[in-house]
């Protein structure tokens, strides 16, 4: 089973993947949803709305991840640790969770405490920059390259490295 806790474009892409592969996904939401629904990408994949911020709501994610293959995060850095949802904490009643997570900037450096989007990834990677005509400024394209192409595929792919090796 997976189990998820964002609704980050790239943690949804992953989740799809995970799920056309025939995994069992649960995405824990907060109550009213994730607030951008999108069927194409929420496809396959259960539902529980639980208020990750008020003990019950943790007791509930710790017992999932008590039972879940892997666990998908996509906060900024810490924000789990505070939350007592961090791998330490769940990996200590379930060693063989792969825990990943989804940052735009990592966990540590200069920019892991900024929020990032697709356009700011490509464009300071320089692939922006050859997007388009030359003549006029880059084409911004959706959120096909560093989203989804780039973050998305890497953590699928440490997924399922992370539960080969296991």
């Amino acid at each position: 089973m997976c189990l998820s806790l964002s609704a980050s474009a790239p943690v949804r892409i992953v989740r799809c993947c995970l799920s056309d592969l025939g995994a069992e996904v649960l995405r824990i939401d907060r109550a009213g949803g994730n607030g951008w629904p999108n069927r194409s990408m929420d496809r396959g994949r259960a539902v529980l709305e639980v208020d990750i911020r008020d003990e019950a709501g943790r007791n509930t994610c710790v017992s999932a991840a008590e039972k879940a293959d892997v666990l998908i995060e996509g906060f900024r850095p810490g924000v789990m640790e505070r939350l007592g949802l961090g791998p330490t904490s769940l990996m200590a009643n379930n060693p063989r969770l792969v825990y990943s997570r989804m940052t735009g900037w990592g966990q540590t450096g200069p920019l892991s405490k900024t929020a990032g989007h697709d356009i700011n990834y490509i464009a300071l990677t320089g692939a922006l920059a050859a997007i388009g005509t030359g003549s006029e400024p880059p084409t911004v394209p959706l959120n096909l390259i560093g989203d989804f192409g780039g973050g998305s595929l890497f953590l699928a792919f440490g997924i399922m490295a992370a539960l080969w090796e296991r």
